[in-house]
């Protein structure tokens, strides 16, 4: 099998490429600069592609199999415009996608967001997949737009379509501004950790077994057209106080987790957990 990639440097598809590649499968990877590199080391490189989007042409996708669509504009506060996530998240990759299939591929993964829910993931103790979309910042708001679009090109196109709505992620080559990798570095210095309260609740998931998960859903076989979307979680809910003090006890940290001295963020969801 090969597949086409897109976002082979972000987070999780270093860990895409590093896993799929030691497991045999072929990887042709999309990177926009020569001088991007994943967020952790690879043993192996795939194929690169050094293109933007916009400049791949069908020939460029002859011979795949599985497009497995990871890349994302503005994942990361403060986010861009509406009109550059829509283009980025929604018009961008929709292009790409109607290339795919001139080139022959008939098979789509595609990484959505669990902030796709907004709103309306408050309204459940475990968000199933048909909860309503209600997303609340311009990032999630274009998700919820590409999940419809291309839900809408699956049907026209009569091609496999899954997107898998993925939640609280985390591990090596993550933004370090993000829970874990600033924990972990403080834990590691000796530092205290200033935190909330930490009663927000989530579904933390491992990134190793998000890409499980993604290479799984690359490799089933499914002849039917249409396309599914699925929470991509563990099921097994935490809150950020608990997640945070089973790391620091891994880590043996000498400091102290410095529990209420940061507020909650205006409109805090305190309860964001999939059914899965």
């Amino acid at each position: 099998m090969k597949i086409f990639l897109t976002g082979g440097t972000g987070f999780i598809g270093s860990h895409f490429l590093l896993q799929a590649l030691q497991e045999g499968y072929e990887v042709k990877a999309l990177k926009r600069q020569p001088t991007s590199r994943t967020k952790i080391p690879l043993n192996k490189q795939p194929e690169w592609l050094e293109k933007d989007t916009e400049e791949v042409l069908v020939a460029d996708m002859k011979g795949c199999d599985v497009l497995v669509h990871l890349a994302a504009h503005s994942v990361i506060y403060p986010f861009d415009t509406l009109e550059n996530c829509i283009k980025y998240n929604v018009l961008s990759p929709l292009n790409l996608f109607n290339k795919a299939k001139v080139a022959g591929i008939k098979k789509f993964v595609v990484a959505g967001s669990c902030f796709e829910y907004g709103k309306s993931g408050e309204r459940y103790d475990f968000i199933p997949t048909n909860a309503p979309l209600e997303p609340t910042q311009t990032y999630s708001t274009s998700k919820a737009m590409a999940s419809l679009a291309f839900q809408q090109f699956a049907i026209d196109n009569k091609v496999q379509l899954s997107i898998h709505r993925i939640f609280q992620v985390y591990g090596e080559g993550e933004n370090p501004n993000r829970l874990w990798p600033s924990l972990k570095k403080a834990a590691l210095s000796g530092e205290d950790f200033p935190m909330t309260k930490g009663e927000q609740v989530r579904d933390f998931i491992s990134v190793s077994d998000v890409v499980s998960h993604f290479l799984k859903a690359c490799s089933e076989e499914n002849t039917e057209k249409g396309s599914n979307v699925i929470n991509v979680g563990t099921g097994k809910p935490k809150s950020i106080l608990e997640f945070s003090q089973l790391w620091w006890h891994k880590w043996n940290a000498k400091g102290q987790l410095l529990v209420g001295s940061i507020p909650y963020r205006p409109g805090e969801i305190m309860r964001y957990v999939p059914e899965v």
